[in-house]
Order: C-alpha cells, then structure tokens, then sequence
C-alpha cells in the first residue's frame, strides 16, 4: 500500500484531453505513458508532455523501468518535426528532449537529439531545450554530437548507488555514467548539467550522500530526487517509501554539498517542472550567458522529452 503523501488525484479535464489528442494525431511518445510517471495527469492537463524520441523501445532491460525492450526500429527522420509541432502548438517556451536507449544506432542517437533540438529551434525560436540523454556508452564523440545544437541543459541519470547497478542497471556503468556528465561539462561550461536519483531501492544514507558528492565532483549544479515506484509487476520491488521529511533533509544536504538547486520529493521525477529549476539559476552569471530570460519565459509552459 503507498503511503498517504503518494495518493493523488488525477485530473483529468479539456485541457488533459487536447494534449492526449495532439499527441496521439502526431504519433508522438511520451515517457509520461511509457514510463507510467505519476505526474502524468497533472502535466497533460497543465500542457506539459514528456517526449519520448527514437521510439517506444529500448535496447536495455533496466528493472526499474516499465518501457518496453528488445529489437526496435529506424528513428524515423520526420520525428523532429513532429515533436517541434507539438512544442509550437502547445505553446510551449522548455522543451526537454529524451530517447529510449539505442544502443544499436552508431551514435546511440545523439544525432537525433540535434535534429529535434535544432527543429525545435526552427520552429519555436524562443524555446529553450533540456536534453536527458542515455550514455551514449560513453562516446564522447556523440556527446559532441548532441551538444552541437546548443541545449540549454544537460541531463544524464545515474538512477541509484553504484552497488545497486548490477540488480536494477546491469547494462549500465555507473563511473561511465560520471565521466560522461563531466564531459559535457567540459565541452560547455556555460552549460548547466543536471542528474537524478531514485530513492527506495535499499540504498543506505552513507550511499546516497557519496552518489551526491561524486555528482557535484563530475560538474553537475542541478539534481532531482525522487521515490521509486514500482511500474510493474515484473520490475524491483519498493524497499522502502521514503517520508517527505526525509526528502527535505536530503534537499538541504546536497545545498550543502554545493548544488545550485534541488528538486527533492516524493514525486519528483527528472524532467518534473524542470523549467522552474533551471529559472532558479538564471541570475547566477556563472552558468548564463546573453540575454536574460523574459517574464513570458517562465512559469509552466514546459515540454519534456524524457530517456
């Protein structure tokens, strides 16, 4: 049974209706759907959607995930455009950018991600790009690939502890995961980079602190912490719900640490009101360059195109 601060509402109204039409009529996946995230409802029915590039299916077998794996298909070239549509018809001014894992594709598809980033940019000129990318196995090269269109975020998961990769993540590398976050670093300093964390799995404290450290050590500034839930009968079981309390104690940590924001919370997922995190860092010159974001830039007005 979950616990009460886990139970939600799911309002489903006009608005929730429109974007699950859009979608659909566009061909498009969300990891809202595929991913079964929690905040599904309440994303839809604020014009939100989690974008799921280069298909439904991934080439891993990652056993906290509910997305399908095994042999997938071509990306399909008019993809881009059609997640571009989407943001321009939605409105929308944060568009975060994530795929399936495609190992079978030479660049892992990283020139994927370039040609949604700079579709988007064609098509709805004022939108800022958030990319939450596989490891790509580490290839720096496709790394490069990916950053050349100029996103405005970078993003990687490193999903749990490093003890833990061989039982959830078997064909993942945790320190691949960390070299690849400070690469991107440092190809754009300019750039934020960003990462997420489950919690619940049976990680200890002593774990989840070191994972933290190593991801500010790698370049990281923004970090999201969040419950895992189980998607699926077949996936890992929940060990433990983690009290909201916990979340907090664990937000003001990582502040402590040297995290410029955190988002840290029971329902917390990576891309879950990412634009507001990246706002948060807007004044520090440090991060930005060029003009300031307008008003109209802010608020709720965001996509999200989830790995």
């Amino acid at each position: 049974m979950k616990p009460p601060w886990l139970r939600q509402r799911f309002p489903e109204g006009p608005v929730f209706g429109k974007v699950t039409e859009l979608l659909e009529n566009l061909e498009l996946n969300t990891v809202c759907r595929e991913a079964r995230c929690p905040n599904r409802w309440e994303c839809f029915s604020r014009k939100t959607a989690a974008f799921l590039i280069m298909g439904n299916r991934c080439t891993r077998g990652c056993r906290f995930c509910s997305i399908g794996h095994g042999p997938a298909e071509s990306p399909d070239p008019d993809e881009p455009a059609r997640v571009a549509e989407a943001a321009r018809k939605m409105g929308l001014n944060y568009v975060v950018v994530t795929s399936v894992t495609r190992d079978d594709l030479a660049d892992g598809g990283a020139s994927c991600f370039m040609s949604t980033i700079e579709e988007i940019h064609r098509q709805a000129p004022r939108a800022k790009v958030e990319i939450l990318t596989p490891d790509f196995q580490g290839d720096r090269k496709a790394l490069n690939t990916a950053l050349r269109a100029g996103p405005a975020v970078f993003n990687h998961n490193v999903e749990t502890v490093p003890r833990l990769y061989p039982r959830a993540r078997p064909q993942a590398d945790y320190n691949r995961s960390l070299e690849l976050l400070k690469a991107a670093k440092e190809i754009r300093q300019d750039m934020p980079v960003k990462s997420g964390l489950m919690l619940g799995l049976g990680e200890t404290a002593g774990e989840i602190e070191d994972v933290m450290r190593d991801l500010y050590a790698a370049g990281c500034s923004l970090l999201t912490l969040g419950q895992y839930l189980q998607p699926a009968e077949e996936a890992l079981p929940v060990e433990r719900f983690v009290h909201p309390d916990e979340f907090i104690k664990w937000r003001k940590k990582a502040l402590e640490i040297g995290f410029m924001e955190v988002a840290s919370g029971p329902l917390v997922r990576s891309s879950y009101h990412a634009h507001e995190l990246y706002s948060s860092l807007k004044p520090n010159p440090a991060l930005f360059s060029g003009e300031p974001e307008t008003e109209s830039d802010s608020g709720y007005n965001q996509a999200i195109c989830r790995r």
